[in-house]
């Protein structure tokens, strides 16, 4: 049995970010039409190391795609030096189930991530949205900025991260990359990033909402991808209640983030308050924003199917590319 292994540098040669939020549409829009099969993530929690242990299986049935993600939360790791998150991709043959390919899975998250908040802000943000607010400093700050930047005509763009020193390593750090904005500056307050801003990324674990509902102008979009347990909570409810809101999943956004669950429990928004899933939106436009004023707020738990469609087209380049390494098992 041969498999193909597929490092960092290949996955990120092989992840197009154009391409990859077209196929981020289509993910979300077959989940949403029950195309796909797709538990919710199954979880081990590790308390004495701060840890979490994810398993994320999926198939897309129709583009004959299926796969598993791991990944392994560790808060200890920065401590010792090691990065917060690992993760790994294995991509199987659907229609034999053999095994087809082991990947990295870290440039996959970040890349796939970053095109989801990417499909959103195509989808939700207004036209003219020409300034935006990275909140978060890491390789998910990257791909966030990537992604709207294919999608809209950012001109300027501020960061912000607890440790400014972080987002004045990111902006050196990006300003050498493609799609940059003609502004990009560090900053040192959230208020300061978000209160001019048409588009807001964010991608932490906070445990409390990073701005307030009074700091934003009208009409902004915001993605917030960090969220992934009901402890977590980037967004303030007074936001989450004043915004229209889109998951990509209802049944993983309900139970997995405390961007909705928190508000839920505070007795200001009901699950009745979320207007789409994502891929109902790319099935039925009319179901976007309707006005300028509006405030957009997506939430992504990030789920499966992103991952394998993800891992498919990376599987697919590197065929074309002949990228990585063929090992028997």
């Amino acid at each position: 049995m041969e498999i193909r292994v597929l490092s960092a540098k290949e996955m990120s040669r092989a992840l197009d970010m154009g391409e990859l939020i077209e196929e981020m549409k289509l993910a979300f829009q077959q989940l949403s039409a029950d195309r796909a099969m797709m538990p919710l993530r199954k979880r081990i929690n590790l308390p004495e190391q701060k840890a979490v242990f994810l398993a994320m299986p999926a198939a897309l049935p129709d583009q004959k795609k299926l796969a598993v993600k791991m990944v392994s939360v560790f808060g200890k790791n920065p401590e010792i030096g090691l990065p917060l998150i690992h993760a790994l991709m294995t991509v199987f043959d659907a229609e034999t189930g053999t095994p087809a390919a082991l990947m990295d899975g870290e440039v996959l998250t970040a890349k796939r991530t970053g095109a989801g908040s990417g499909a959103a802000t195509d989808l939700l943000a207004r036209r003219d949205s020409s300034e935006a607010a990275i909140l978060v400093s890491g390789t998910q700050a990257k791909t966030q900025l990537e992604a709207i930047c294919c999608v809209r005509n950012i001109k300027k763009a501020s960061v912000f991260s607890l440790h400014y020193e972080h987002a004045r390593r990111f902006v050196d750090e990006m300003k050498e990359g493609d799609r940059i904005p003609e502004s990009l500056e560090a900053v040192k307050t959230p208020e300061t990033a978000v209160s001019g801003a048409d588009i807001i990324c964010t991608a932490t674990t906070s445990t409390k909402p990073v701005f307030q509902f009074r700091d934003l102008k009208p009409g902004v979009h915001v993605n917030r991808v960090g969220s992934f347990q009901p402890s977590m909570q980037e967004i303030d409810s007074e936001t989450v209640k004043n915004a229209l809101v889109y998951v990509d999943s209802r049944e993983s956004a309900l139970s997995e983030t405390g961007d909705l669950a928190m508000p839920i429990q505070e007795g200001i928004i009901n699950a009745d308050h979320i207007r789409a899933e994502l891929g109902e939106v790319v099935e039925n436009p009319t179901l976007g924003r309707t006005t300028p004023e509006e405030i957009t707020f997506f939430k992504s738990c990030g789920v499966a199917v992103q991952d394998v469609i993800a891992a498919g087209m990376a599987l697919e380049k590197a065929k074309q590319h002949k990228l990585g390494q063929i090992i028997e098992l």
